[in-house]
């Protein structure tokens, strides 16, 4: 019986009872970067794809094939479903549940919303003001103009700027959608 299988790199903190799958088939495996941290309770499953100083706080549950970016921070209890790439420095808020792609740098809160940026996460990560102004500009262009995101899309090119080109790729790749804005409640 060909068995999957599970890459664990180097520097990474598993703690109790956490559960990382191998993958599907022998042809592909479930892989974990370096620095990483798996707090208690956490799952991987599948064929997912870690990169490197992710934080996965205990009890989240992250199913098959997902892809999470450097640096993300994904909070307690946190629920993603199969299929979901998650952005570099991307933090998703407890409780929260994630169907749609996270796009990188975000803050995500709640049923798959993003609520603003992952600043503290910017700044810890050495971003100069003017890349995490470029980053404000597009979250603005994306989540508060109320623009179809093809032309969102047009106004992100014109930014001309590496960090958001980096979310325009996201954009482009994402099998799932990506996250849609907070909803206003008042």
């Amino acid at each position: 019986v060909a068995k999957g299988k599970v890459y664990i790199g180097k520097d990474n903190i598993i703690r109790e009872y956490v559960t990382i799958n191998c993958s599907s088939s022998p042809d592909k495996a479930t892989s974990l970067g370096n620095g990483n941290l798996l707090m208690a309770c956490s799952h991987i499953a599948h064929d997912c794809k870690i990169a490197n100083n992710v934080v996965i706080c205990n009890g989240a549950l992250i199913a098959g094939h997902i892809e999470i970016g450097d640096k993300a921070f994904i909070s307690g209890n946190v629920v993603i479903h199969q299929f979901v790439k998650i952005g570099r420095l991307a933090m998703i808020g407890g409780l929260s549940r994630v169907n749609q792609d996270v796009l990188p740098f975000m803050l995500v809160v709640g049923d798959s919303r993003v609520w603003g940026l992952n600043l503290a996460g910017l700044k810890r990560a050495n971003f100069s003001k003017e890349e995490i102004n470029q980053i404000r500009k597009a979250y603005k262009i994306l989540y508060r103009k109320q623009i179809s995101l093809k032309s969102a899309l047009e106004k992100l090119e014109k930014l001309g700027s590496p960090v958001v080109k980096e979310m325009i790729v996201s954009i482009l790749s994402s099998q799932r959608g990506i996250c849609g804005p907070k909803r206003n409640t008042l």
